[in-house]
């Protein structure tokens, strides 16, 4: 009921045709083809993942961290943009410069109009998460792909959006040690790292931070619904 009211106030075509695609199992933000994120009106397709509530909740954390241990502009790298969601918030929200990267151009391509849609300047790179980026970072965010491939998730998500977006090796995990594990060298000396996380990936997180960030700091926060979702790694006190 709630996807035909979103149908009904927000679809500008046949309404008709429409709800055709909506009985047969497309994502109603796919058929308005934008959505709200942080107050931002983002296009959307099948190129990329829809962004959620979750994330959200990861974009107002690192807003918190970023004004509480920072008092300067700050560069902001965000791996695996998709839509651009992330980058767009961040930048929107907080002095800084932004890059985002993501491994499929078609993602950037999105990205990119959405940034212009929304008048910020972010520098877009087709690079697979920071393969021949030289900058340091102060901030670090991602909500990479993490879900494991045999992992049971609804059908209107595994039938319709990206699996590039969705699923890692590693039960899940790939992108979070690949991330890590070579992290360091587009680190600036005080860093926040901030990553978007599944409710049971926690533990395995913090050892990848224990092996490849030992001096580092990781704090888990849940999101709405009490899962733990959101994982912030730094060496500022």
């Amino acid at each position: 009921m709630r996807d035909l009211e979103y149908l009904r106030k927000y679809y500008k075509g046949n309404i008709e045709d429409a709800l055709k695609r909506l009985k047969n199992g497309e994502p109603v933000q796919y058929i308005v083809g934008e959505v709200d994120f942080c107050g931002n009106i983002l296009k959307v397709n099948k190129n990329v993942l829809i962004p959620r509530f979750e994330t959200e909740e990861l974009v107002d954390q690192t807003i918190k961290y970023i004004n509480k241990f920072f008092d300067k502009k700050v560069d902001i790298l965000d791996i695996g943009t998709g839509s651009g969601a992330i980058a767009i918030s961040l930048k929107k929200k907080v002095n800084s410069n932004v890059t985002a990267t993501d491994i499929s151009k078609e993602a950037i391509d999105v990205a990119k109009e959405n940034a212009i849609l929304n008048k910020v300047d972010i520098d877009f790179i087709n690079t697979n998460i920071y393969e021949n980026i030289d900058n340091k970072f102060d901030v670090v965010i991602s909500n990479p792909p993490y879900i494991a491939y045999d992992e049971e998730i609804m059908d209107i998500v595994k039938n319709n959006e990206p699996h590039t977006a969705l699923y890692a090796d590693n039960n899940g995990l790939y992108f979070y040690e690949q991330i890590l594990k070579n992290i360091k060298p587009i680190l600036k000396d005080k860093y926040l790292i901030s990553f978007e996380i599944g409710e049971k990936q926690f533990n395995d997180i913090k050892k990848y931070k224990d092996l490849y960030l030992p001096e580092s700091n990781i704090t888990c926060k849940k999101d709405m619904q009490g899962r733990d979702r959101m994982v912030f790694i730094t060496n500022i006190e």
